[in-house]
């Protein structure tokens, strides 16, 4: 389906901060000290930049602040959730410098799935380096609309077979790493910090991982194994982690295209990446 007529394109700036690059480095374990004005932004850190001073008024009741786009508005599909990401890294981002990004709906599909109907609505971000006209990142992000939670207790998941991995790291993520995440990207979607909300009105059996933090693991991943930085990452979100659970980063290198993936305490992936 194409988008809706009425949405229009939207262009934001903001600026690379050193002291906001400092705090990923520091959700990551690294050592803010060593980054300094005019280095290069890792990539995929980008996601703490242009994040949506919402006012408080006018919050979703889950949480979830504006975008920078307007996503559609169904009262059939309350809850929302990231399904997938495609990023081209066509240059780079200096730390302190402006930089602007374009945004616009390109595509709303209706989808029916074993749990009942939902959205896909797709997302082109551009973002340019200060005064370039061509842009340093392109990322397309799919946004699922879903219906509410049913009242009926979920049935307990069951573990499968984990694939075989020639790199493996194993996380537990908790409370204190999504906080520091959510703070990061401006991140208030209740499912992440609010454990009643998450529990007793999205039926979820714990806090949930936020989708782009395995991402983000999953690249740092691949670049300290890598040893260079990505061309291009796709991303698929499969499933929910969840906190307090141990989570496993997965990869298997080769030459031009790497396959990683994040698994639950039970075997089963929830994000599946490729890298170029």
């Amino acid at each position: 389906m194409t988008p809706d007529p009425n949405d229009t394109t939207i262009e934001v700036e903001d600026v690379c901060a050193l002291g906001l690059v400092r705090r990923v480095a520091a959700l990551l374990d690294h050592d803010p000290a060593t980054l300094r004005e005019g280095d290069r932004l890792p990539a995929g850190w980008h996601v703490a930049l242009f994040t949506g001073a919402t006012r408080q008024s006018q919050l979703r009741p889950d949480g979830v602040a504006d975008l920078g786009f307007t996503l559609p508005s169904d009262p059939r599909f309350p809850r929302l959730m990231l399904g997938g990401r495609r990023v081209t890294f066509a240059g780079s981002i200096t730390l302190g410098s402006t930089v602007r990004r374009r945004s616009r709906i390109t595509a709303i599909v209706p989808k029916e799935g074993r749990s009942g109907p939902f959205l896909i609505a797709t997302v082109t971000h551009q973002i340019f380096g200060n005064g370039a006209e061509e842009p340093v990142l392109v990322e397309q992000q799919d946004y699922i609309l879903r219906e509410a939670a049913s009242e009926t207790a979920a049935i307990p998941p069951e573990a499968v077979e984990r694939r075989r991995a020639t790199i493996q790291r194993e996380i537990v993520p908790d409370e204190t790493m999504l906080f520091r995440y959510c703070a990061i990207t401006f991140n208030t979607h209740r499912i992440h910090y609010d454990h009643p909300y998450a529990v007793g009105t999205e039926r979820y059996p714990a806090l949930v991982v936020n989708g782009g933090l395995p991402i983000l693991l999953l690249m740092e991943l691949f670049r300290d194994r890598a040893g260079r930085n990505p061309n291009h990452m796709t991303s698929r979100n499969l499933g929910s982690l969840y906190c307090g659970r141990p989570m496993r980063l997965c990869a298997e290198p080769a030459d031009d295209l790497w396959r990683l993936w994040a698994e639950d305490d039970l075997g089963r992936p929830a994000v599946e990446m490729t890298i170029r």
